[in-house]
């Protein structure tokens, strides 16, 4: 790692690291199908874990596995294919995305956006961030449509 990339990683949120920890225990949970229980218990002890926002982590991980069957509903009609085919990664980033959007009002929707795009980033394929904004932006106005129109009122978002 780089000192940039070191520094740079040493300063995250506390949020956007429960975030990071919520998103690989979400993909443990797509591809290997283990419980919420179990994925908590195993990440708990990863490094670094005592720098994240347990409690949104909780919530992240816990909501958005509780949820799943709602979460798909959310997201799937703004898919170009079907839910299976989206990469687990992608698919855990969304239902993150979808999940704050609903549960979590005092996080603006576009650091919500923002930090789902990054999460694609750091862990997802070449240009999945691309899809994940894609169909979080087109979500965003469904679940937050006051605050999305505000900021496009005021120049902030298009």
């Amino acid at each position: 790692m780089t000192t940039s990339a070191a520094k740079k990683s040493s300063t995250k949120p506390p949020r956007s690291r429960a975030r990071e920890f919520a998103v690989q225990g979400l993909y443990q949970h797509l591809v290997g199908r283990q419980d919420a229980e179990s994925i908590d218990q195993f990440t708990r002890g990863l490094s670094g874990f005592h720098k994240a926002d347990s409690v949104h982590y909780d919530a992240l991980l816990h909501g958005c596995i509780r949820e799943a069957a709602q979460l798909d509903a959310l997201i799937a009609p703004l898919l170009d294919r079907k839910l299976e085919e989206l990469s687990p990664i992608e698919h855990a980033v969304m239902w993150i995305g979808a999940y704050e959007f609903q549960h979590a009002p005092e996080v603006p929707w576009r650091v919500v956006l923002n930090e789902c795009i990054e999460l694609a980033k750091e862990f997802g394929g070449t240009d999945g961030h691309k899809y994940v904004n894609g169909v979080l932006n087109g979500l965003a106005p469904q679940l937050r449509g006051p605050e999305v129109e505000a900021d496009r009122a005021t120049g902030k978002a298009r």
